[in-house]
């Protein structure tokens, strides 16, 4: 009810013309059935696969030859994953994934450290001191993040050669550190040129050097960016097979290259529960990581995305 007093002084009342606010939006409209089919449909298309992995995994191989990849295990055994760490064989070698799980970290950790310290450093120093011939550096670093890998097998092994690492871990980390700097610097140097610049001003004006605005300023509010350079590494050199099997051998295989030759022995009986479970252990990590850091993930990628 709206109280209004007339001219004369007399008080009436009444109701309003119109409803206020805003229009309720129906729940069922077609853009909505557009929109959330096509996302539930997309989530089917990659939780199926998902599911089937995992309870293969779960199975013994009676009932994995029953026939029906769908249905949940009768009774759940993990003799499949314990075997698919310790025992399955790739030719001579029965270990199974353990020893190219503790090959991946070794090659993980510093690549990932390293890569991540030096393009920081580059991002910073390409964003906020222009320095001679900084454009020209910039464009070799934008070229190199879109060459082809392939293109670049014959020479790195060659360099890797020459320099008595080939073969070797710290051969691959090297390739890892070196094939991961351009698109990192990229990201950091347009993280670094999004934030104010009169943080980096008002630091310059109060005496602050290089090092300091870098430590003391840059760093503290660059965990998002960070947080995205570290899962796009462990992501894509923890899943890499191809410098794996190029850049190693047998004994120093990462896990993926071991995977491989789990999945595709062709000795003894196919375990389809093993080759399911070694799977699920080898893309742990990489989901371990993303799923603990994906909101800042999200934040990093946005702001990174910031200016070109």
């Amino acid at each position: 009810m709206n109280t209004m007093v007339s001219a004369t002084g007399s008080v009436t009342s009444g109701t309003s013309a119109e409803p206020r606010g805003a229009k309720p939006k129906r729940v069922v409209s077609r853009r909505n059935v557009i929109v959330y089919g096509t996302l539930i449909v997309a989530a089917i298309y990659y939780i199926l696969p998902l599911y089937v992995m995992i309870v293969t995994s779960l199975k013994g191989m009676p009932e994995i030859r029953l026939g029906n990849i769908f249905a949940p295990p009768v009774e759940i055994t993990f003799e499949p994953w314990v075997k698919a760490w310790s025992q399955a064989c790739t030719g001579l070698n029965c270990d199974g994934l353990s020893r190219g799980f503790w090959n991946s970290v070794i090659i993980t950790v510093p690549s990932v450290v390293i890569s991540i310290a030096v393009a920081s450093l580059n991002g910073y120093t390409l964003a906020n001191w222009r320095f001679k011939g900084a454009d020209v550096f910039f464009t070799i670093l934008i070229v190199g993040a879109f060459i082809p890998y392939q293109v670049m097998l014959y020479p790195m092994v060659i360099i890797l050669r020459e320099m008595g690492v080939y073969g070797t871990l710290q051969g691959l980390i090297i390739v890892h550190t070196v094939f991961g700097m351009p698109i990192l610097t990229l990201l950091f140097r347009n993280y670094f040129a999004a934030l104010p610049e009169e943080l980096f001003k008002a630091a310059r004006v109060d005496g602050a050097g290089f090092w300091n605005i870098y430590f003391r300023i840059m760093l503290p509010i660059s965990l998002p960016i960070f947080v995205v350079a570290m899962i796009l590494q462990i992501t894509g050199i923890w899943n890499d097979f191809l410098f794996g099997v190029v850049f190693t051998k047998p004994d120093t295989y990462p896990m993926t290259v071991q995977l491989n030759n789990i999945v595709n022995s062709v000795q003894g009986v196919k375990e389809y529960n093993v080759n399911m479970a070694a799977t699920l252990i080898t893309g742990l990590v990489p989901l371990i990581v993303y799923f603990v850091s994906g909101k800042l993930f999200v934040r990093g990628i946005a702001a990174g995305a910031v200016k070109g």
